[in-house]
């Protein structure tokens, strides 16, 4: 069986794509979380990770890394991960690979934390240009293939990577416009973002870096994480 390592639930967006993925097809894993340390988390990170980052996905003595290799090789491997009409899987590879290189600033000014509500202190030109660029996307896979996912009907490795943000719009009360306020909708229904955020909120780790990180970007309004 596969074994997944992946680090705090709270913060660890890139974590989040092959878990949800894996769980929303129903492909059998363990999972290790490894928490992030404060500072840095390289070197105990890569006592299992070549690039001493999470996501790491263990298949017996072989180590995949990154969420978009680990998305390939389990791909290679099982049916549903990228859709089977070859114009929708293009279109999602696509889509999944410009979230993985792209939207810098969505990132650094609204980093993932899943358990606290922040009111962002503004929202500078390069940030509403990322979240135009989303809303372009959403926009355009929901209409060309049908929805109710990015890709036609059913859920594939592009909403997968695409999971981390309907949690950051959650967690930022980022404005969206109407379709896409209701995929975010949908992936946060899921019952695998349920049972992530459910985890989140019962962890009582705080990472100070990760911390400041957040707050540093606007006004904290309500912590519902539980306190240890």
């Amino acid at each position: 069986m596969y074994e997944l390592i992946i680090a705090n639930k709270n913060y660890s967006s890139w974590s989040l794509r092959p878990w949800v993925l894996m769980r929303e097809l129903h492909i059998p894993f363990t999972e290790r979380g490894v928490l992030f340390t404060e500072g840095s988390s390289f070197e105990a990170f890569r006592k299992f990770s070549p690039t001493g980052q999470v996501p790491c996905l263990l298949d017996g003595d072989l180590t995949v890394w990154d969420s978009f290799g680990i998305t390939e090789y389990l791909a290679e491997r099982h049916p549903g991960v990228w859709p089977q009409d070859p114009a929708m899987r293009a279109w999602a590879r696509c889509a999944a690979a410009e979230m993985h290189s792209g939207f810098g600033t969505l990132r650094s000014r609204c980093p993932m934390n899943c358990g606290i509500r922040v009111r962002l202190r503004e929202i500078p030109p390069a940030l509403s240009q990322d979240i135009a660029r989303l809303q372009e996307l959403w926009n355009e896979g929901l209409a060309r293939f049908g929805g109710p996912f990015l890709a036609g009907e059913k859920f594939s490795a592009a909403d997968a990577f695409f999971a981390p943000v309907a949690f950051r719009v959650q967690t930022y009360n980022l404005t969206v416009d109407e379709v896409s306020a209701a995929y975010v909708a949908r992936l946060l229904a899921l019952p695998s973002m349920r049972e992530w955020e459910a985890a989140a909120l019962a962890d009582t780790t705080r990472e100070p870096s990760h911390e400041a990180d957040t707050r540093g970007t606007g006004t904290l309004l309500e912590d519902r994480r539980a306190v240890g």
